[in-house]
């Protein structure tokens, strides 16, 4: 009796013959071999590569393990001291030849409302980043934006902002 894997083959099987026969034996020149020749080993890699048939389905799941978080309010007192560092980087970067002779390194806080409109969180909670480099302009009566590098935040995002140097000093405070 012959077996076909682990299972035996029964009496009445259908490819009998061909399954005796044995697995096909064919030469490099042979017609077959010539029409179908061996697939090299990184298509052949190709065909068993996963496939991704929703396109942006892992990027949504992954979507929704960003933790947000509610918008911190400010005391008073936080408040002002905010509006006083404002203030500072205000009459040091005044103009851009200020902004560029003093060069003002600082780390700004702030919020960024949730954009994605398939989340929970969206426009309800967001996420707080930091940003940090050469603060370039403060503008407190138009636009009512701070810019740090490339980025542009609104003053009612910022939570906190910071400084490597001495910048905001008390001694500043008379300007």
């Amino acid at each position: 009796m012959y077996t076909i894997g682990t299972m035996a083959m029964p009496a009445d099987f259908k490819y009998r013959e061909v399954f005796l026969r044995g697995r096909p034996q064919h030469d490099r020149c042979d017609r077959f071999s010539i029409r179908h020749p061996k697939m090299n080993v990184g298509k052949r890699a190709k065909i068993f590569a996963p496939f991704d048939a929703l396109t942006g389905f892992s990027e949504a799941v992954a979507a929704k393990d960003v933790k947000y978080v509610e918008r911190v309010e400010l005391c008073d007192e936080d408040r002002t001291e905010l509006n006083r560092r404002l203030d500072i980087l205000r009459n040091l970067t005044y103009t851009g030849r200020m902004a560029r002779a003093n060069r003002v390194s600082v780390r700004v806080t702030y919020f960024v409302p949730c954009a994605d409109k398939h989340h929970e969180a969206y426009a309800q909670r967001g996420q707080y980043r930091t940003v940090e480099g050469v603060c370039w302009n403060v503008d407190p009566d138009g636009t009512q934006t701070i810019r740090v590098g490339n980025t542009r935040i609104a003053f009612a995002d910022i939570l906190r902002i910071e400084s490597p140097g001495d910048v905001f000093a008390k001694s500043w405070e008379n300007l």
